[in-house]
């Protein structure tokens, strides 16, 4: 089981929970941020830094999400991976809780 960073971080894209991740498995795209599943090791720590509370325990994810399993999957290993923090995007707090932002998933 890994954790899964889902619909509410695209178009906001906040870092605080790439710093607390012991095993770098935040990868980084345009305006979004996924997880490696292969890589994560299911500590938890990222889940409660997160403001937008897109980070979901597989076990505990929706069931509208559950496509994003295979989303972080499949993304974690075409972009970089992000160590740092890095300020939020520039409308952060206007995005920060609209529904269906996938449409707006920047590759």
């Amino acid at each position: 089981m890994s954790f899964v960073v889902t619909d509410n971080c695209i178009l906001c894209k906040y870092t605080d929970c790439v710093e607390v991740c012991p095993v770098d498995c935040f990868h980084e795209g345009p305006n979004f941020l996924v997880i490696d599943p292969e890589e994560c090791i299911d500590c938890t720590l990222c889940e409660p830094e997160c403001p937008a509370k897109a980070i979901f325990s597989e076990d505990d994810l929706p069931q509208e999400q559950q496509h994003f399993v295979q989303l972080n999957a499949d993304l974690a290993q075409q972009w970089p991976v992000i160590t740092e923090r890095k300020e939020p995007l520039l409308n952060a707090e206007q995005w920060d809780g609209k529904l269906d932002k996938l449409k707006h998933l920047e590759r």
